[in-house]
C-alpha cells in the first residue's frame, strides 16, 4: 500500500522522499563520483561514455547531458548531489538556480535578496488549478500567446 504524500500538491515542488531517491540512486551515485578531480577530468573527456559506466537510465543521462537539473530532479536527482554537476562545470550555486527558475543569475540574486517568491495563490496546486480554471477566457488566452 502506497504511502499518503500531501505534499505531492504543492506546486512546481518534487519533494526528494525514500521513493525519489531509490528512483535517483545511480544519478546521486554519479554525482558523487565527480568530487574526485580524475572523474571530473574522465567526464569532462567523454561525458557520454562516462555516464554510460553508470546504472542510470536514458531519461538521467540526456537529463545530465542536456544539463536540465529541473529534469534531474524529476528523474531521482538531489540538488545537493547535482550540485557536483554545476561545480565540474565551474557554476555556482546561484547560476544553477538561476538556470531552474528561467531566470539570469542577477534575476535570480534580486529576487532571493527581496525576500524570495510570493506564496499567495501558490501553496497548492490544486489551489493554482482552481485559480486557473476560475480565470476570465479573455484573461487565459491571453496568457497562451
Amino acid at each position: 500500500m502506497p504511502l499518503d504524500k500531501p505534499y505531492k500538491d504543492i506546486p512546481g515542488t518534487t519533494i526528494f522522499d525514500a521513493e525519489q531517491s531509490r528512483l535517483g540512486y545511480w544519478l546521486n551515485q554519479f554525482c558523487m563520483s565527480l568530487m574526485s578531480a580524475e572523474n571530473r577530468a574522465r567526464f569532462k573527456a567523454d561525458e557520454r561514455a562516462y555516464l554510460d559506466e553508470w546504472a542510470m537510465t536514458e531519461e538521467q543521462k540526456q537529463a545530465v547531458l542536456a544539463r536540465d537539473l529541473n529534469r534531474c530532479i524529476a528523474a531521482g536527482g538531489n540538488i545537493y548531489f547535482l550540485a557536483k554537476i554545476g561545480a565540474t562545470d565551474g557554476k555556482s550555486f546561484q547560476q544553477m538556480a538561476g538556470s531552474m527558475t528561467g531566470m539570469s543569475e542577477e534575476a535570480y540574486r534580486a529576487m532571493m535578496v527581496g525576500g524570495g517568491r510570493p506564496i499567495e495563490g501558490n501553496r497548492y496546486q490544486s489551489e493554482w488549478d482552481a485559480r486557473q480554471d476560475a480565470r476570465p477566457a479573455a484573461e487565459a488566452k491571453k496568457e497562451t500567446k
